[in-house]
C-alpha cells in the first residue's frame, strides 16, 4: 500500500524513481480505506531531504498511510524556503484539534544547547503534552528522543568528549515487537554530541531498553506500551547523508573525526558500505504494523489519553 502525499511534494518524484508506491490525496479519497493518519514534526533543517528519508520509510509496508508535515511555527527556517513550507507544511495550531495514529519527531542539530535557549522549546512541550492525549504512538528520533525522555522523565542528556559520528554495532537486548524479524547484531547510523545514559533509563519503570551498542550507548527504548518509543539513531539516513556531513563540516573548518565504520576500511577515497537499510525498514514497519495499526482504534477520535 502507498504512502499518500500531496501530488506535487517533491519527494514525490524521488521516491517514484525508486519504485516507492506513493498515491495522490486524490485517489486515496476515493478508496473505502481508512488510512494510518500520522504526522512527522520536522524539526531538521533541510526539511526535503528528511521529509523523503521518513516518507521512504513509512511506505515500506502494506498499510496506507497518510502524511501531515508539521514545522515549528515559533522557529524561522532558513534551509528551506518559503514557499515549501508555506505549500506543504502546517503549523501545531492547525493541527492541535486533530488526533492521529502515528507521529515522528526527527532530530535537530541543537544537542549542545540546553534546552531553555531554544527558541521553538515551548512550542515543542505543548507538542509533547498534545502527544500523550491525542497520538496512539510516538516515535522520537536523535535529539527529540533526549528531549522526550527530559520533558517526560527529567532524564538529563550529557555531553561527550567528542562527536559521535559513523555506523556502529547494535545488540537486541530485550524482546520487542519493534525488532521483530532483527538479527541479534545489526547496525545504525550515528550523529550527535549528547547521549541519555542507559542508567538514568533503567531507573524508570515506565520504560524498557530494546537495543543498544557497546560503543554508541542506547539506540531503542520505549514505553511497556510502545505508545512513546526513542531512537538515538538514524536508520532512516540515506546512503551519503554522513558522506554529505563530513565533507560539510571539514569545508567549514569544524574539527571533524572520520564517520568510523562507514568507508570501506575507513578510507573516505573508498566507497560507503550501507549496512543499516534493512533493519531500518523493519523497524518502521514493525512500528506501524504492530504498534499502531494492530492497536490504534478504528474511530481515531476513540484514541484515549496515554497514563
Amino acid at each position: 500500500m502507498p504512502v499518500i502525499i500531496p501530488h506535487d511534494l517533491p519527494a514525490k518524484e524521488i521516491l517514484k524513481k525508486e519504485n516507492i508506491f506513493v498515491m495522490d490525496e486524490s485517489r486515496a479519497y476515493t478508496q473505502d480505506i481508512r488510512p494510518l493518519k500520522t504526522a512527522i514534526i520536522n524539526l531538521m533543517p533541510k526539511k526535503i531531504e528528511t521529509e523523503t528519508q521518513f516518507l521512504r520509510m513509512l511506505s515500506n509496508t502494506p498499510l496506507q498511510v497518510n502524511v501531515d508535515l508539521i514545522r515549528m511555527k515559533s522557529h524561522k527556517s532558513r534551509n528551506t524556503s518559503k514557499e515549501h513550507l508555506q505549500k506543504f507544511y502546517k503549523t501545531f495550531d492547525e493541527i492541535k484539534d486533530n488526533k492521529y495514529d502515528a507521529m515522528i519527531v526527527t532530530g535537530a542539530p541543537i544537542e549542545k544547547l540546553d534546552y531553555s535557549e531554544i527558541t521553538y522549546w515551548n512550542e515543542l512541550t505543548e507538542i509533547m503534552d498534545y502527544v500523550k492525549e491525542n497520538v496512539y504512538s510516538t516515535m522520537f528520533i536523535c535529539w527529540a528522543s533526549q528531549a522526550a525522555l527530559y520533558h517526560y522523565y527529567k532524564i538529563q542528556k550529557h555531553q561527550m568528549d567528542k562527536k559521535l559520528f559513523g555506523v556502529f554495532e547494535n545488540e537486541v537486548i530485550k524482546d520487542s515487537v519493534l525488532t521483530k524479524g532483527f538479527d541479534d547484531f545489526f547496525h545504525v547510523p550515528q550523529s550527535r554530541y549528547t547521549y541519555c545514559s542507559e542508567e538514568d533509563i533503567n531507573d524508570v519503570e515506565e520504560l524498557e531498553i530494546i537495543t543498544k551498542s557497546e560503543d554508541a550507548g542506547v539506540h531503542i527504548a520505549a514505553t511497556k506500551d510502545n505508545r512513546l518509543i526513542f531512537i538515538s539513531g538514524h536508520t532512516e539516513y540515506d546512503k551519503y547523508t554522513l558522506n554529505k556531513e563530513y565533507k560539510r563540516d571539514i569545508e567549514n573548518g569544524h574539527e571533524i573525526y572520520l564517520p568510523l565504520n562507514y568507508y570501506k576500511d575507513d578510507n573516505p577515497e573508498n566507497k560507503v558500505m550501507v549496512r543499516w537499510k534493512s533493519h531500518g525498514n523493519l523497524l518502521f514497519s514493525n512500528w506501524l504494523n504492530y504498534c499502531v495499526y494492530q492497536k490504534t482504534p478504528y474511530e481515531i477520535k476513540n484514541i484515549t489519553k496515554k497514563e
